[in-house]
C-alpha cells in the first residue's frame, strides 16, 4: 500500500467522527485534501466549516461547503487535520504547510482533535522534522540566536525565487532543525513567550484527541488519554 492510498484511508475513515448539521474545523495539508475529497460524499450533512488556510477555503467552497470565519463560530464540534509528527502521547509538529497559526486557533476552539496521519508520521521523539515557527520578520535574527542557543539550527523558509516565504497572515517562518522536544508543553510555554514568536508549532496544549493512522494493515485508531495512548 502506497503512502497516498494511506492518506485516502484515514481521510475517508475521519468521516465517521461528524455528526448531522454539525460545523466542523478543516486543517491543512496533502492528506487533509484527501479528507475534503472524501467530505464531498457527505456535503449535505455538514452545516459549514471554518478553515485553517486559504487553500483549504478554496477547496471547500468549490465542494459547495459554506466556509464561516472563526469569530462567527463559539465552537466546532470536531476538527479534523494532519501532522508533521505525532508522537505516542498525542503531541504534535505542524507547520509544515505554512497554516500553524490558523490550525491551532481552530484547534483550541474545537471540542476534539482528530489527526489524520499515515505511520511515517509518527515517532518516539518529536523533532525530526524541522520545527516551523512563524515569526514577525523583525524579530529573525534573536529568535534563530534563542534557537541556537538550545541546539537548534533556524532557518528563514524561501520561496523558489529565492523570497522569503509568507504566510496567510503576512508573517515569516523559520524551520528549526536539530531539536529533540522531550517535553512539549515545557517547550512550547518557553518558545511561545519570546518576543516576536507568533506561533511555535508544537501542538502541546493543542495535541490530538485521536489519531487515525494509516498503516500497511489499515487504519490503526490511537486514542489519547492524559498522555497516553491505546490502539482501539
Amino acid at each position: 500500500m502506497t503512502q497516498d492510498e494511506r492518506k485516502t484511508l484515514v481521510a475517508q475513515a475521519a468521516l465517521r467522527y461528524i455528526t448531522p448539521n454539525s460545523i466542523i474545523g478543516v486543517g491543512t495539508g496533502s492528506t487533509v485534501n484527501k479528507f475534503i475529497e472524501a467530505l464531498a460524499t457527505i456535503k449535505s450533512t455538514v452545516r459549514g466549516a471554518v478553515s485553517s488556510s486559504n487553500a483549504s477555503t478554496e477547496r471547500l467552497r468549490a465542494l459547495g461547503i459554506a466556509v464561516l470565519q472563526a469569530n462567527e463560530v463559539e465552537v466546532l464540534d470536531v476538527y479534523i487535520d494532519g501532522a508533521d509528527e505525532i508522537d505516542g502521547s498525542g503531541y504534535m509538529i505542524k507547520g509544515g504547510g505554512a497554516a500553524l497559526t490558523r490550525e491551532k486557533i481552530v484547534a483550541a476552539q474545537s471540542r476534539k482533535f482528530i489527526c489524520i496521519a499515515d505511520d511515517s508520521k509518527r515517532v518516539q521523539v518529536l523533532g525530526t522534522f524541522p520545527l516551523p515557527v512563524e515569526i514577525i520578520p523583525m524579530a529573525a535574527a534573536q529568535i534563530t540566536r534563542q534557537f541556537a542557543r538550545m541546539g537548534g539550527d533556524a532557518r528563514l523558509r524561501l520561496q523558489a525565487n529565492g523570497e522569503p516565504l509568507v504566510t496567510d497572515n503576512g508573517q515569516h517562518l523559520l524551520d528549526v532543525h536539530g531539536l529533540r522536544i522531550t517535553d512539549p508543553l515545557a517547550f512550547e510555554n518557553e518558545t511561545s513567550q519570546w518576543p516576536g514568536v507568533v506561533t511555535v508549532g508544537v501542538f502541546a496544549h493543542q495535541k490530538a484527541d485521536v489519531c487515525l493512522l494509516g498503516t500497511a494493515n489499515g487504519v490503526q485508531e490511537l486514542v489519547f488519554d492524559q498522555g497516553q495512548s491505546k490502539s482501539c
